[in-house]
């Protein structure tokens, strides 16, 4: 699964991207960007991120922490500073 969500102690939960994240993962992160309090994000070993995942975690905003950087250097130079909080 490209994506897992593990639960963290009173944080929310940490989304982690594995691999190519494909557009079939939109619906269920659009539901655990809902449900979780305080979303992270592990972007680490990701390696193919789908617009409309990018979509989504611009639209929660700052909500979103980036847990992990990517490794992958385009995700690093340009997604991961979109996520950063202000």
């Amino acid at each position: 699964m490209p994506i897992r969500y593990d639960p963290d102690a009173g944080a929310g939960g940490t989304a982690r991207f594995e691999g190519v994240c494909a557009v079939d993962e939109a619906l269920p992160l659009a539901e655990w960007l809902e449900a979780a309090a305080e979303p992270r994000v592990d972007l680490g070993a990701c390696t193919e991120l789908h617009t409309a995942l990018l979509q989504l975690l611009l639209a929660a905003g700052p909500a979103v922490a980036v847990a992990v950087a990517p490794e992958d250097a385009f995700l690093r130079r340009w997604v991961a500073p979109l996520l950063a909080k202000p």
